[in-house]
């Protein structure tokens, strides 16, 4: 039987072979660098795909339908115009990270993983 999306998306995170998704808050969240994934990913031939898509679209639709939830990224903003200018370069660099958390995918509960249905 093939992987259903939450066991490929676990997969992913616990293989060393991609460098565009990661587990973020401690195993708690997906991060994912978009442009980096849109490549590494999507941009495999059809031999090699993961998803059967070449769309980051359609990935963020499946997380979405699996119960996953976009998280936003809280930034503390300085009061000094060289570091708030410094740190909105930063920022702008980390606009193509996406943070999506689901309670039932969590790196330290594996056995979460089979509560992870689609709606």
């Amino acid at each position: 039987l093939p992987l259903c999306f939450p066991q490929k998306l676990w997969n992913m995170l616990e293989s060393d072979q991609f460098q565009s998704i990661w587990w973020s808050g401690g195993g708690k969240c997906v991060a994912i660098n978009k442009d980096l994934f849109k490549v590494e990913v999507l941009g495999r031939g059809v031999c090699q795909r993961v998803f059967n898509t070449r769309h980051i679209r359609s990935v963020i639709r499946q997380l979405n339908l699996y119960g996953f939830t976009k998280m936003q990224r809280d930034i503390q903003r300085s009061a000094s115009l060289p570091e708030f200018l410094s740190e909105e370069a930063a920022a702008s660099a980390h606009s193509q990270i996406l943070y999506y958390y689901n309670p039932s995918f969590n790196r330290a509960h594996p056995c979460l993983l089979g509560t992870c249905k689609r709606r």
